[in-house]
């Protein structure tokens, strides 16, 4: 059992005989009484130390978790509430309190249509009603598209992860021609650009597989589960979207931002390595440190002309391409008559 719920299990102890007005409680009496309630919950012997007891009843005071109870020592030796009507589960919450409550009621409710918050629901509801939420309208808008495939095997995929499952999925990729089988492991969902990925363990190597991909999913309780304990902070740290590869070094990038977008690229960098090299008049010269993916190009392709690479030279070289081809298609684009476009 964590150390937090030994925490809850004995305030909630201390809390129970503080307040009964029929007994009277030595601290020997609190720690015999906490050792008892963590028996109960552990099922094995647990004793609670004098001075873990003397700690608890300190923070109890304490503004630390909100609690100032009013705990006395009378005739030198025995504990109780100064109130008798006092509990540390009746805590007044004042106004601005209920204010924060209420906005983050209002952010929560903005996943009551996404299919793993489903469940969520009704906890929200209760929090409406416990806290007498307003109808307001959200001030917090979050970007979301309820409406992106592959969103329905949310849940599927969370839970094979969360009970170490190993999944069969029918997949077809955009540039597949017929759906393949993949046994994978799943280890991690990831959100990028609007979009949901599945990073998993397939044939000994780590994959991304896009959820709007998807067509059908399976357990296989068959196969042992190979946990990769992936940690997401550090599995991406390197890279801009979801692409990772294993054997590739993170590179310097260099590039240049025109004075009119810079301020933009400053203010919200393109990874957090991102680092200011040198200013003029006419632009900013930026570093940012990750690996070359298809994700990295898309990103310096959308600031068009007002954004030149500089290095490296295979990234200048392919950006050159993108834009001579985008250049192509325009001088080449047969536009058809207005009479058949419809607005």
């Amino acid at each position: 059992m964590s150390s937090n719920k030994n925490a809850l299990i004995r305030y909630k102890t201390l809390d129970k005989c503080l307040k009964n007005k029929y007994r009277k409680y030595t601290l020997e009496d609190l720690i015999d009484e906490c050792s008892e309630a963590l028996f109960e919950f552990e099922g094995k012997e647990s004793f609670v130390s004098k001075r873990t007891i003397q700690l608890d009843l300190q923070n109890m005071r304490s503004e630390k978790f909100g609690y100032e109870a009013p705990i006395e020592v009378y005739e030198r030796k025995y504990y109780r509430y100064t109130d008798p009507e006092y509990s540390i589960h009746n805590i007044s919450v004042n106004e601005s309190d209920l204010k924060a409550m209420n906005n983050a009621v209002q952010i929560l409710k903005q996943f009551k249509d996404f299919s793993m918050f489903k469940e969520m629901n009704g906890v929200i509801q209760k929090l409406e009603d416990s806290i007498h939420a307003t109808s307001q309208k959200s001030i917090i808008h979050l970007d979301k598209n309820e409406q992106l495939k592959g969103l329905e095997h949310i849940d599927i995929l969370y839970e094979s992860i969360l009970n170490k499952k190993v999944l069969k999925i029918l997949y077809k990729s955009f540039t597949a021609k017929e759906s393949s089988i993949y046994t994978v492991h799943p280890q991690l969902l990831k959100e990028f650009n609007n979009r949901w990925f599945l990073i998993c363990l397939y044939k000994q190597k780590m994959y991304n597989l896009a959820l709007d991909r998807m067509e059908n999913i399976e357990m296989d309780e068959n196969l042992p589960y190979i946990d990769m304990d992936l940690d997401g902070d550090e599995y991406f740290k390197d890279v801009v979207g979801v692409t990772v590869a294993e054997s590739m070094a993170p590179r310097n990038i260099i590039f240049f931002v025109d004075s009119a977008n810079a301020p933009y690229v400053k203010t919200k960098p393109l990874h957090k390595s991102q680092e200011t090299i040198s200013e003029t008049k006419d632009g900013t010269l930026f570093k940012v440190c990750v690996q070359l993916n298809n994700e990295l190009e898309r990103l310096l392709l959308g600031f068009g002309n007002s954004l030149v690479v500089h290095k490296p030279r295979r990234l200048r070289l392919r950006m050159e391409e993108k834009f001579r081809a985008g250049n192509k298609n325009y001088q080449d684009l047969i536009i058809p008559e207005e009479s058949s476009i419809k607005d």
